[in-house]
This record gives structure tokens, sequence and C-alpha cells, in this order.
């Protein structure tokens, strides 16, 4: 594992009963936090809450559930995000999550995507609080998981200091008392979803400034979170912090955060131990049709910064994608970056000895 910070001190055992569910968690990625790699980064953190990419209603409801809805057993503790507008499909939908054995079920009102505007949900739905608040009222009717919302600050120029907390008082009194906030607003139009990433500026204040006014509000802080140390310090403010993509570009960060958030043991010591676990995953789901490169290329990142690291990304990118390939690769993998000591015989200038010992 990685060296713990020496400025950071692990979260005391005693306190982990108190601590939030969403003390830390994994953000919903479209096209990356499919079950692959949710099982993957799995093995970094027991502890970390692990989300879904959105799925929206229509999908679940007209689509093939089971490739939406299934995941290892393993993932826990998992959450399943939505993407809608209308209260009673939402409603089906968290019931069918519950069925499905999901820990929570969170409704996206964060996303700027065209689709996503297109059809009327996402980022959009932050003109619309009290929409949003029916949404929740007939999902919490439908389940009995926790419903959280992940928004953003603001949209366009709705962006002033009120905006915020009036979106969000009536989908508290609707029940909600978990949000996630990525602490910028969402334009509409004229930045891409991976620019809504980026160039909106980041307003923690305006975050902190809401879970003050509502410490009865569960604050789960989004956005520009790099490492375990920078949100661990949020900590002290904020019930939770989420982070996206530094987690999924340097997965083995992970590694850090159940002694430092849980005061739980780390689940495992190398990277090494990462790769002969998911070996056994790949071998499995590969036998069962699923291609080896679905799976390694959530993996690539792994051996970030260190030495081999891009013969690791060559070796498991360019390979996995061979229909020949199979878990065998990671054997190759460990080879490459775990090479065992040489085994090379030795000779004495003894004869004898070297035919007793050939």
């Amino acid at each position: 594992m990685t060296p713990t910070p020496t400025a950071l001190q692990p979260h005391p055992a005693t306190e982990r009963a108190e601590a939030s569910a969403w003390r830390f968690c994994v953000a919903p990625m479209m096209d990356w936090t499919d079950r692959h790699c949710r099982f993957f980064l799995r093995q970094m953190s027991r502890h970390t809450r692990l989300y879904t990419e959105m799925v929206t209603t229509g999908a679940l409801l007209h689509g093939d559930v089971a490739r939406h809805l299934d995941y290892h057993p393993d993932e826990h503790p998992l959450a399943l995000q939505l993407g809608g507008s209308d209260p009673v499909a939402l409603a089906q939908c968290a019931r069918m999550a519950e069925d499905w054995g999901y820990d929570e079920v969170n409704l996206n009102c964060g996303c700027p995507s065209d689709r996503v505007q297109g059809g009327g949900f996402g980022a959009c739905l932050m003109r619309e609080p009290r929409r949003v608040a029916d949404c929740v009222a007939a999902m919490r009717a439908a389940c009995s998981l926790p419903v959280t919302v992940k928004c953003r600050i603001g949209v366009d120029d709705c962006d002033d200091d009120t905006f915020l907390d009036a979106f969000i008082a009536p989908i508290a009194d609707a029940g909600c008392d978990v949000f996630i906030i990525h602490a910028r607003k969402a334009w509409l139009q004229g930045l891409s979803p991976k620019e809504n990433r980026e160039v909106p500026p980041l307003n923690y204040a305006r975050v902190r400034e809401l879970k003050q006014a509502r410490p009865d509000l569960h604050i789960v802080l989004n956005g520009g979170l790099a490492t375990v140390a920078e949100a661990t310090e949020q900590l002290a403010v904020f019930d939770g912090v989420m982070l996206g993509r530094a987690a999924y570009d340097n997965p083995w960060l992970l590694a850090d955060v159940d002694p430092l958030c849980f005061g739980a043991p780390a689940p495992v010591r190398s990277r090494c131990e990462v790769l002969e676990r998911m070996r056994d995953y790949i071998a499995q789901s590969h036998a069962e049709g699923t291609p080896v490169a679905a799976i390694t290329r959530h993996m690539l990142g792994l051996y970030r910064g260190q030495p081999r690291g891009r013969a690791f990304r060559r070796l498991l990118g360019e390979s996995a994608r061979a229909p020949e390939t199979t878990a065998a690769l990671i054997d190759d993998a460990i080879a490459l970056l775990h090479p065992k000591p040489s085994t090379a015989q030795t000779f004495s200038a003894d004869p004898q000895e070297n035919k007793a010992t050939a």
C-alpha cells in the first residue's frame, strides 16, 4: 500500500458506527463505472460507496433489466443512479432497485449532456425543484431504500447565493436527507460534459454554507477532489466526499481509504494482490462470455506513476483486444511488473559437487 501521508490520522475505529454511510464515495461515471469497474475498485476498499453509471428509467422499463442491474455481491455498498423526471416511472425503477438488492437509489440532477437535456432530466431539473420533490416522494413511497439526489450548485444564470437553498428545501421536505453536490454550476449550452467538469469554477464555500444552514442534512462534497488527503480534509465540514476521475485514473489511491476514513484495515497489501484477485474474476467472466478487454480497460491506471507502468498499460490495452486473449494475460502482467528473482544454478569449482546438484 502507498505510504500514508504523515499529516493524516486514521479515522478512529470506535467512531466507525457513527460514520456516515456516504463518508467516502466513487462517483457514477458514464461508460466507466460498470459492474467490472466497480468490482475492480472494490478490491482496494471494502467501505467506499460505489455508484452505477446513470441508468435511465426508459432503459430499465423497456430494455434489458439484467444488463443494467446485475452486479457481483462483493460490490456492496452499492447505489443505483437513475435518470428521469417522471415520478411514476422513477417509482417503478426505485422498486426494482430494492428488489435487486441495491443499498440506495440516487436521482441524477446534475448531468448536462445534450441527450439528457433532450429527455428533460439531469441538470435541467435544477430549474424544477417541485418536480424533483414529487419524484423523490414517489420513489420513497415505492421502496424502503435511501433516496438521494446528486446535483450541481446552480445551472446557467441561476447561480445566486439563494438558488441552491431554494432547490434543496422542497426536496428535503419531501424526505430526502442526503444530497451529493458537485461544487460547480452546469452550463447547459456552450460547454461539453467534459468541459462542464472543468470549466465552471469550483465553489466549495457555497456548499459549505448550505451545510451550515442545514445541519440536519447529509451533504456529500463532489468536484475537484484529487487525492484521499484532500478529501479527508473536507470531512471536517461535510458528511462525506465523492471522487470521480481521480479514483478511476489512479485507482490505487483507494487503498488508503479504509484505514484513513473508516478505521478499518486495508483489504490488500499490494497492487500485485489486486492483479491476482482480478485474474480469477476475469477467468470466470471470460468463461461466461465477457471479453477480457471489457474488464481490463478499467485497470489501466493501477500502476500509474510506477516503474513499468506504461508497459503495463500497453500490455493490457493492446493484448486484451485480441479475441483469443484469456485471463493468462494477467499472469503476463504480473511477470512483467513483479519478476521473480533469477533461479539460475550456480556452479562450484568442484566437478563432483556440480554432479551431485545436477
